[in-house]
């Protein structure tokens, strides 16, 4: 039987996501009661803190607004949002021919897969990238709350589709730099 942890449980600092502010140790202010396990706890923490450099992670936003930021937007376009699902941390939204469309990205054992494919991750940013190259290429260019991207932001994203992420270590960079690499080491 998994065991069940609260964000509070699993040592969350105040001001975290899922944890008051005010720093009180009441129920996390969410939708989400419980992680399955500390494991669950720490992919969803680390998918939150890629999701949060991404730029294209807009938390908690109803369907209608998602589908409405992006019905004027080319085919491809997404964003990721908080679930509304009580069983499901995130979704994924789409532009298509006109309007858009929405999928749960889910996590089981420890990987993620969307509800319309069966392809799994162990990590939602891979997912993410799988799905804009993939031969089903579902996925275009990514709607950010902030549409132009800073320019090292661009940068990061260049030196990360040169050499790949696994080649980066290699590179003769100061450790800011490389540092600044990992926050986010993904071609999106």
């Amino acid at each position: 039987k998994p065991a069940h942890v609260t964000v509070a449980e699993a040592g969350a600092q105040p001001g975290q996501p899922g944890e008051p502010r005010d720093g009180a140790r009441h129920q996390p202010q969410t939708h989400f009661s419980t992680f399955r396990s500390m494991d669950d706890y720490l992919i969803v923490n680390r998918a939150s803190r890629y999701l949060e450099a991404s730029g294209f992670y807009w938390g908690p936003m109803t369907v209608e607004v998602a589908h409405s930021k992006l019905k004027s937007e080319p085919p491809g376009t997404f964003l990721i949002r908080d679930s509304s699902q009580n069983n499901c941390f995130f979704s994924l939204s789409v532009s298509t021919h006109g309007e858009a469309i929405s999928t749960r990205i889910r996590l089981r054992d420890g990987l993620f897969r969307l509800d319309c494919h069966n392809e799994s991750f162990d990590c939602v940013m891979k997912l993410i990238e799988h799905f804009t190259v993939s031969p089903q290429k579902f996925l275009g260019k990514p709607l950010r709350k902030v549409r132009l991207q800073s320019l090292q932001e661009i940068c990061r994203k260049r030196i990360i589709e040169s050499f790949g992420k696994e080649n980066t270590a290699r590179l003769p960079l100061n450790p800011f730099f490389r540092e600044y690499l990992d926050v986010f080491p993904f071609r999106i």
